[in-house]
């Protein structure tokens, strides 16, 4: 499978994004502390996002990023899309081209996978993440701080 941390970080800070930028913007100093990925990251992937038009920038005092549009207008395929980031199971990246140039024996097998999986991703909102119970007391315990995070431990 080829979604790597890019797209898992992207979908996380959207989330996070999605809960916390409610009524101000979100910094991403504030995604970096309460997911434990680095801010100069984050910087790259909110560019990305930016240009795909999911974001956007707020400057000065209080400034940070909110949402373009509204959680349920938002999937999951998008925001990998918006990385660069495939959802690819083939070996050979969809070409057919697995075994010395030929189609492998197993090529539709995982085209189908790939497939299935887009389609998931598709169907799956960040609102729909944003009210599960699950991920709600996560983003509580994150928001109270007595979540450690990656960063929090680094010297």
């Amino acid at each position: 499978m080829r979604l790597t941390t890019k797209g898992r970080y992207a979908v996380t800070a959207m989330l996070d994004l999605a809960i916390n930028a409610d009524t101000a913007p979100t910094s991403l100093g504030d995604i970096a502390r309460r997911q434990g990925i680095s801010l100069s990251y984050l910087e790259q992937l909110f560019a990305r996002l930016r240009r795909s038009g999911l974001v956007k920038s707020i400057r000065g005092p209080g400034g940070g990023y909110l949402l373009t549009r509204a959680p349920d207008a938002i999937s999951v395929s998008s925001i990998v899309d918006a990385v660069d980031e495939s959802v690819d199971a083939t070996r050979c990246q969809g070409l057919s081209d697995c075994q010395q140039g030929n189609t492998c024996l197993t090529h539709h097998l995982w085209c189908e996978l790939s497939d299935q999986i887009r389609r998931f991703l598709e169907d799956v909102t960040l609102e729909q993440l944003r009210s599960r119970s699950d991920v709600q007391q996560i983003a509580i315990r994150q928001q109270t701080g007595q979540d450690t995070g990656i960063l929090a431990s680094a010297p």
